[in-house]
């Protein structure tokens, strides 16, 4: 059963209560953006206090800092004044349930849903897969708190970042809510004096 008429006749009610959102400004009103994971059990409009039009918040599964992550993250600087990033990565992250080589396996087998259990990943699909999985790097996560690192280090150590941008580290608890900081991602992350 499709959610489509759910998410329809929401919209239908966001509609009548839009108000005058219409006139927000293109740039993010309180020019940060946060780069975090597309985990459905985080909402950043509450866990930063955000309401339309007030930061940039681009996802992807683990909010790794990918090519596309750091080309958004770029154009949220360079075109709409944002002056800050956070990376939010969060516990219990599903991208540490697998490796490149788990998913590459599972994709080469078929393309439908897999499972998982206490023996691991399973494949339950007829085919036809495809091996074109083994081509990407999907940025899986083996220990969160590294990970974070990483990622503020790459952003930071980008050639098309500016380097008076702060960028923060966090974990995101989902048990609690609570945004805890990455230490050494937030020395990896200071502003770089040109």
């Amino acid at each position: 059963m499709s959610v489509r008429p759910e998410v329809l006749a929401a919209n239908r009610r966001y509609v009548c209560e839009f108000g005058d959102k219409g006139s927000l400004a293109l740039p993010p009103g309180r020019r940060f953006a946060i780069l975090t994971c597309m985990d459905a059990r985080l909402d950043p409009a509450k866990y930063a206090g955000l309401s339309e039009g007030d930061a940039h918040v681009i996802r992807n599964a683990g909010g790794r800092a990918s090519d596309d992550a750091i080309r958004s993250l770029v154009i949220s600087h360079k075109l709409l004044g944002t002056l800050e990033y956070f990376v939010v990565h969060h516990s219990d992250c599903g991208m540490l349930l697998f490796t490149d080589d788990i998913i590459s396996g599972l994709l080469e087998k078929s393309l439908d849903t897999a499972t998982i259990d206490a023996q691991g990943w399973h494949d339950v699909g007829q085919g036809p897969g495809s091996s074109a999985g083994r081509y990407l790097r999907w940025l899986t996560i083996a220990d969160p708190r590294k990970a974070v690192l990483e990622d503020v280090q790459r952003i930071r150590e980008h050639p098309l970042v500016a380097r008076d941008i702060p960028i923060y580290g966090y974990i995101y608890d989902v048990k609690t809510g609570r945004l805890v900081e990455v230490e050494e991602a937030a020395q990896a992350g200071r502003v770089l004096l040109q």
